[in-house]
């Protein structure tokens, strides 16, 4: 393959030359790339090799009535029903008086691995005896976060096997996620350790299981207002819960019970500009922290009111990464009027708990296919060809023969054209 080379160091235009003249593109596939809106200089800012600018849709959530404050909550996500869902969940809620959010605490953990250990209990007393003299040693590393009030707060060590140790520090990163900051503290208490009590560093580095980081979300919702056609609200509050109760004894439930959280949960955390795949990582390793993977929301019915709670990690900044150079995200954030990191992860949490409502409800009254499938077919009358005013009478033929697949969907298309449908 010819002018791969320092691929990077090249500009936006022979880049994608480049995989034209080694066939990867054709001609109409470049023109494609060249079309879109994009600006190289911020796509070389933020990764390597960049080409074009993968764009996903983004659309606000309603209804959101969080700690007083009604909210726009904008979402990033490419599946059908998952705004419409978030609304309709927070609804529910508002007729509840809204979500009460809450920060749990707001520490970073990392983690310096000591291999090769030889003498355990020796080494555990002498770096719980230096204690002090290691978060001093941290602190300096980044002395900007002190003098914001944040810094390191605790040291503690976790004996791994018989050879190994993980020395795990507890920072507060105040507005930021932190990473950087992180690693950048638990590099200078390693090498301490390496020089002066001469042991084996094998890594350094931020731990994503942020339980030290943790924003739960709570409703009360009158069951009267989740009556639906022939079924009370009592019976689907009864119902709700005992899908709650489904999701926490069975893992294989409880994973897609999570993801519907996350539906939520990572399409705020997307449009915000953190990292949604921290915080997924983070999310899935609290869910098992029992020993068995569980959902992560808990719903039962109190008297007349269904209650639901949902705890999580929720590690993210309202500063710092691609927050300061993304442009969408600056609107994202003033959309949603941020003026914390505490905030935005009571925000996003929210969502979350809202999701995951408007999804048991709707699987224990009508299905989840409704809705969903409606969104569905949408799509799939626009992959197939039709234009924005042959997609409605195209999703009702397909409804009416019940039909999901591209194949009939174009038969009826061309029905539709033709005058036959």
């Amino acid at each position: 393959m010819q002018g791969f080379n320092k691929y990077y160091q090249k500009p936006w235009q022979k880049r994608l030359a480049i995989l034209k003249e080694n066939g990867f593109l054709d001609e109409k596939e470049i023109a494609q790339l060249e079309n879109q809106t994009v600006d190289p200089i911020l796509g070389d800012t933020m990764i390597e090799n960049f080409v074009t600018q993968y764009q996903l849709p983004e659309g606000l959530a309603m209804n959101y009535v969080i700690n007083g404050k009604e909210y726009v909550v904008p979402m990033v996500t490419e599946e059908p029903s998952v705004v419409a869902a978030a609304s309709n969940g927070a609804r529910l809620v508002k007729l509840g008086g809204g979500f009460q959010a809450k920060s749990l605490s707001r520490l970073m953990i990392g983690q310096i691995a000591i291999e090769n250990v030889t003498a355990m209990d020796q080494l555990v007393e002498t770096i719980n005896q230096r204690q002090d003299e290691l978060l001093v040693i941290a602190n300096h590393a980044h002395p900007s976060i002190v003098k914001r009030g944040g810094g390191a707060r605790w040291i503690r060590t976790r004996i791994l096997a018989d050879d190994m140790l993980s020395l795990d520090m507890a920072v507060d990163v105040q507005e930021a996620m932190g990473a950087n900051m992180l690693n950048t503290m638990l590099e200078a208490v390693a090498d301490e350790i390496r020089s002066t009590l001469h042991q084996d560093i094998l890594m350094s580095i931020l731990s994503n299981y942020a339980t030290e980081c943790l924003v739960s979300a709570h409703v009360e919702i009158p069951v009267m207002v989740l009556a639906k056609e022939k079924v009370d609200g009592a019976t689907v509050a009864a119902k709700i819960a005992q899908a709650s109760r489904f999701a926490h004894l069975d893992p294989y439930r409880a994973a897609t019970n999570n993801k519907g959280i996350m539906n939520g949960v990572d399409s705020v955390v997307v449009a915000s500009g953190n990292d949604w795949r921290a915080i997924e990582a983070g999310a899935h390793a609290y869910a098992a922290r029992d020993g068995q993977y569980r959902g992560l929301s808990q719903w039962h019915v109190d008297d007349d009111k269904l209650i639901g709670d949902l705890t999580m990690p929720m590690p993210v900044g309202s500063v710092g990464g691609s927050i300061k150079i993304v442009p969408l995200v600056k609107i994202n954030h003033h959309l949603m009027k941020i003026e914390s990191a505490v905030q935005l992860a009571q925000i996003i949490v929210a969502v979350g708990l809202g999701q995951n409502l408007a999804a048991l409800y709707a699987l224990v009254t009508d299905g989840i296919q409704r809705g969903h499938m409606r969104l569905q077919l949408k799509s799939l009358a626009a992959s197939v060809g039709a234009t924005k005013d042959e997609i409605p009478m195209l999703v009702n033929a397909l409804e009416k023969q019940h039909a999901r697949d591209s194949h009939t969907a174009k038969v009826l298309l061309k029905k539709i054209r033709e005058g036959k449908e």
